[in-house]
């Protein structure tokens, strides 16, 4: 049987069809926003409104939506879920051993400046992690670190979600622009120079903006230098390595170069202890500073010295986590472990569902083939560098134990919205109604290259994920702007570009970082209305540059 898509629903026009479409996203902004509802239980109930969308206003079987939510689930428990269960178990294993101890120390001695530490672990560190991995690995890793050097859950979870945005057009060794290439038959160097040229304004912008969002712009007192080194290191690596290299190593050599410049800046030069005090805002803890010049944190402990080898071995188990990582990555490696993946193609729904024009040129078959990457899964490179941790650590074998005991039981709640927001993205996706809020957008005309990049940040609210906002909505950005007569390259490119100001609101995300820094509630509600206002701003920048990319500066 073959179920073909409809984008006009009851034979009517765009606005109604649009309405309707909206209304799993309505929900879930209403549930979180104003409702102030735990994320589980938007996630679930919005998955309940798009199951109902789906069936009585797409007319898709009951059969074949039930089947694409579970496809969601699936993706939601493996890669989503792998990765944060063992990047939390690798952070408790650390603070278990008491070296988690020396690395807060480390860094403190590098700089207890709260600010500088952010820029260091949630964009530069964070950068790197998503460049290696992505899939909410930077998130769950970065802000388990921010937490454990003091700063608040909020703070933490806010922090790594405004600092996870430069990176992830180019995250997971350049997967998201690759799936564009591969989804719009488009060359991949163009592709990847025209992402580079957007995202570089942002990069410089964003750890400005991480400042001042979170402390206001007076605390960017004392720190503008290291601040625009971070944002100015980045983006012109990134730009000169995806225009001349690719998207495969652009994070991550990115990411590289800002760290070594942060830290060469922070060994030549020395804090003031007192313009962080007054400067650094209400957002993390502070240190105080003595009539000696010592200085104590939040916990009243002055910071130890500890040897090299000591610090070393500390920092041991996040180092075997970078070198698992970038194995991982290594293409022949990966190459191997890709022969054990296992390719489900998922019943009652691969090839079922037909996508039809204008989504596509012609009618074609919606494939949903499920990869069980069992081995090759990034979770599995930081499970291996998990295990590996706890050896080198001589962490006794029922306290590992005890640890995944506890995580287990952590993480029930967010594995629950995880899923069930992805399964919501997969039933919108496959009974076509992320397609009519495409088509909407589409029609806007000459403003179209504004609303391409708004489109991406739809694409990526809804599925967490940009490159599976890239596979949704890439093509129909190439047929519109061929249409239109705009760059069919810009316009995919504002599509991934704008995606990635999409990441810090959509529920995956925000139940990452909640299950990684033990938010409430109440904090989860808050966070995502935090992470909105700003999202929906840098969204809009995007749309702003990728408008003057097409009428004044032309490449």
């Amino acid at each position: 049987m073959i179920w073909n898509q409809t984008y006009y629903l009851f034979g009517q026009g765009l606005t109604l069809s649009v309405v309707l479409a909206s209304l799993p996203v309505l929900a879930l902004l209403i549930l979180l926003g104003f409702m102030r509802k735990p994320a589980w239980v938007a996630g679930l109930i919005g998955l309940t409104v798009t199951l109902l969308l789906a069936t009585l206003a797409y007319r898709m079987p009951v059969k074949v939506a039930i089947s694409a939510a579970a496809n969601g689930v699936a993706f939601g428990f493996l890669p989503i879920s792998w990765i944060v269960f063992w990047a939390i178990v690798l952070f408790r294993v650390t603070v278990e051993t008491g070296h988690f101890e020396v690395i807060k120390d480390s860094l403190g001695r590098l700089t207890p400046d709260p600010r500088l530490q952010a820029l260091l672990i949630a964009f530069a560190f964070g950068g790197f992690l998503e460049g290696a991995a992505g899939f909410g690995t930077p998130v769950a890793i970065a802000s388990t670190m921010l937490i454990g050097l003091g700063f608040t859950a909020f703070s933490a979870s806010a922090i790594c979600l405004l600092a996870n945005t430069a990176p992830v057009a180019f995250g997971s060794i350049g997967i998201p622009v690759v799936t564009l290439a591969g989804t719009t038959g488009l060359p991949l160097d163009q592709l990847s120079a025209a992402v580079g040229r957007i995202c570089t304004p942002m990069s410089l912008l964003i750890p400005v903006y991480l400042i001042a969002a979170m402390g206001g712009f007076g605390s960017l007192s004392g720190i503008w230098v290291p601040t625009l080194i971070a944002g100015g290191t980045f983006a012109v690596i990134q730009l000169l390595v995806s225009v001349y290299l690719g998207p495969h190593l652009t994070d991550i050599l990115a990411a590289i170069i800002t760290l070594a410049a942060l830290i060469i800046w922070l060994r030549s030069h020395k804090t003031n202890n007192e313009e962080i005090a007054s400067t650094a805002g209400p957002w993390t803890r502070f240190t105080h500073t003595h009539a000696d010049g010592s200085s104590t944190g939040r916990d009243g402990k002055n910071p130890s010295t500890h040897s090299l080898g000591k610090i070393l071995y500390a920092w041991l188990p996040y180092a075997l986590l970078v070198l698992c990582v970038l194995l991982w990555g290594w293409l022949p490696f990966q190459a191997l472990l890709n022969k054990t993946d296992v390719m489900i193609h998922w019943p009652y729904l691969d090839n079922v569902v037909q996508r039809m024009p204008p989504i596509v040129p012609a009618p074609m078959p919606y494939h949903a083939i499920y990869r069980l990457s069992w081995l090759s899964a990034s979770g599995t490179a930081c499970m291996v560098a998990t295990m590996l941790s706890a050896l080198c650590l001589r962490m006794k074998l029922r306290d590992f134990v005890r640890i995944i005991g506890k995580t287990i039981d952590q993480l029930k709640l967010p594995t629950i919205t995880v899923t069930s927001v992805i399964a919501l993205a997969f039933v919108m996706n496959y009974c076509g109604a992320t397609a009519t809020l495409g088509l909407a957008f589409s029609a806007t005309g000459r403003a179209f290259p504004f609303f391409s990049a708004l489109l991406g940040w739809i694409g990526v609210f809804l599925t967490g994920s940009d490159t599976s906002a890239n596979a949704l909505f890439g093509n129909l950005q190439v047929v519109t702007a061929n249409r239109l007569g705009f760059d069919p390259v810009l316009m995919a490119a504002a599509n991934s570009s704008g995606g990635v100001m999409g990441k810090m609101i959509s529920l995956q995300s925000i139940a990452i970082a909640a299950a990684a820094t033990g938010l409430t509630q109440s904090e989860q509600a808050k966070l995502f209305r935090f992470t909105l206002k700003h999202s929906v701003f840098l969204a809009g920048i995007v749309g702003l540059i990728a408008l003057l990319y097409t009428y004044v500066i032309h490449f």
